[in-house]
């Protein structure tokens, strides 16, 4: 667990497992590029880390539903670090509660605005292709790299209400996920998919049921 000179883009970086996974992955000794549409969390957070003196943090605001935001952020880390060994995609959500949609208003799935699914499509789905294709110019030049993709168990399960979530997280999944396995075998590259069910970033997730009675811990 050594990830000196080891570089890694993490989105979704100054709040919840994103930025719980960049604290770690430097704490470890590797540079973490963290990208998040936040600006003035993610300058504190970046602060943090690179005040512990170990890996260094480097951020990079960014909006995963514009492709040329994207583009620069590994443009960054390129610039910065000379190399991308990982790429983990955890910016993302449940689009009617990031928009707070207010469900008396909007009791069922046809009667919420569709640019409420636009966002959720855009952010969940998207945002890692874009990624990929971004990152995947820079790992086959290298011939090496690791892309980790965050999918949810409601990707397998569904959801009669917020179907944007469930459809965006299946397709990175089981479409994406395995695509890029597929394509970049050849230069040494893998992809691989994890995919939680509640994982304790908010105090609600505790409401969630499991086989073991509780939420996961994020540090799990």
């Amino acid at each position: 667990m050594n990830f000196t000179n080891k570089t890694a883009i993490v989105t979704g970086a100054a709040s919840g497992m994103g930025l719980l996974f960049s604290e770690n992955f430097a704490a470890l000794g590797g540079n973490v590029v963290m990208c998040d549409i936040n600006s003035q969390v993610l300058d504190a957070k970046t602060a943090e880390i690179n005040s512990a003196g170990r890996g260094r943090a480097v951020g990079a605001v960014c909006d995963v539903r514009d492709y040329v935001q994207v583009c620069a952020a590994r443009d960054k880390a390129v610039e910065a670090f000379g190399r991308i060994d990982l790429m983990v995609n955890f910016a993302g959500g449940y689009a009617p509660r990031m928009r707070n949609v207010d469900r008396t208003q909007y009791p069922e799935f046809p009667d919420v605005p569709m640019d409420v699914f636009d966002w959720g499509i855009d952010v969940n789905l998207k945002g890692p292709f874009y990624f990929a294709h971004a990152v995947l110019k820079q790992m086959r030049i290298q011939k090496s790299g690791l892309i980790i993709n965050i999918g949810s168990i409601v990707g397998a399960e569904g959801d009669e209400y917020g179907m944007e979530y469930p459809t965006s997280k299946a397709g990175l999944m089981y479409g994406l996920t395995k695509s890029i396995a597929q394509y970049g075998s050849k230069y040494n590259i893998r992809c691989v998919c994890i995919s939680p069910g509640p994982v304790l970033t908010r105090p609600n997730m505790v409401e969630m049921k499991t086989l073991l009675g509780r939420a996961a811990d994020p540090q799990e």
